[in-house]
């Protein structure tokens, strides 16, 4: 079972940049497949971006892309999401993951109790 805690949410205004972080215990992260997904108000969750064990792979979301960038320190078993160019339709409830499929965008067991982003025009 692994553990994450999200960190780094806040407000922010539109064309801002914030960079939230997941720091993971109880596996091995190296080993883990990282997600970051976000919900919004009266919304499904949607899938945001993903990054392999590795680091060497990526997928950001339609809706991100060229924006946000996930990334992964492995010595500090530690993923982040770099968001720029903040739109008030990103405000939503931010959450990592973590997966032992390799780079899936679906199959996630270990979810952090998120953290609020929130975007004002």
């Amino acid at each position: 079972q692994v553990q994450l805690v999200e960190s780094g949410g806040g407000l922010v205004q539109a064309g801002g940049s914030l960079r939230l972080s997941c720091e993971a215990s109880g596996r091995t992260f190296s080993r883990l497949t990282m997600g970051w997904f976000r919900q919004a108000p009266a919304k499904e969750r949607e899938f945001v971006a993903v990054i392999s064990w590795s680091g060497g792979s990526t997928y950001h979301a339609d809706s991100v892309k060229g924006r946000f960038t996930i990334s992964r320190d492995n010595a500090k078993n530690t993923a982040y999401l770099q968001m720029n160019s903040l739109k008030p339709e990103d405000t939503a409830v931010y959450y990592c993951a973590a997966s032992t499929t390799a780079m899936t965008m679906k199959d996630f067991s270990s979810w952090g109790q998120g953290t609020q982003v929130t975007v004002s025009s």
